[in-house]
């Protein structure tokens, strides 16, 4: 049976069963009353990991979730067609095919082959989870100008997934660079 996490233990990025869908937190507010009596409250901002719904719920301290049956399965992504994305589970090595709706951003950083977790619930793709850092080529960004060297300077690149991101001024056309997934910036030469 699986354990029992209590709405006030619930904090930022952890994962819990609600109404039979499985969500993560991203953010929690614990209020206590003043008064004699008063219950804890706790505000949960929660994301459907169905769905990708997000919204605020009031829970007593006390509430009573279920873990999810969640799974993070190493993957290689192989294509996207029509269909939408394929990938190979590196386990079972069975082919799972997610939507574009359920990739959605994500998609800016998906290269053949790239090694990533998908997540499971309930033995079914559900989303997935990239690696923090992608190594991708510069198919295009402006060369630099001699006498542009004003510290923090930066200048647009077009990577070859077709996302477009702030570079320092001395990186080049075909250049490798390391791109954080999260927050889509540049983080160095690769």
């Amino acid at each position: 049976m699986a354990a029992l996490i209590e709405a006030i233990h619930v904090k930022r990025k952890h994962l819990f069963e609600f109404e039979n869908e499985p969500y993560v937190c991203l953010d929690s507010d614990i209020s206590t009353p003043t008064a004699r009596g008063g219950q804890t409250l706790v505000r949960l901002k929660m994301r459907n990991l169905l769905t990708s719904a997000v919204f605020d719920k009031t829970f007593k301290a006390q509430d009573k979730f279920k873990e999810p049956d969640l799974e993070l399965v190493p993957a290689s992504f192989l294509y996207h067609d029509g269909d939408g994305f394929h990938f190979l589970d590196q386990e079972s090595f069975e082919t799972h095919t997610l939507s574009d709706d359920t990739v959605g951003n994500a998609a800016d950083f998906l290269l053949d082959g790239l090694l990533l977790q998908l997540h499971k619930y309930n033995g079914s793709p559900i989303g997935l989870q990239l690696p923090i850092f992608v190594e991708l080529d510069i198919t295009y960004t402006e060369p630099a100008v001699r006498g542009d060297t004003s510290s923090g300077a930066t200048k647009i690149a077009r990577l070859q997934t077709g996302l477009e991101i702030k570079v320092p001024l001395f990186i080049k056309e075909g250049e490798k660079v390391k791109v954080s997934t999260e927050n889509r910036e540049f983080a160095g030469r690769a």
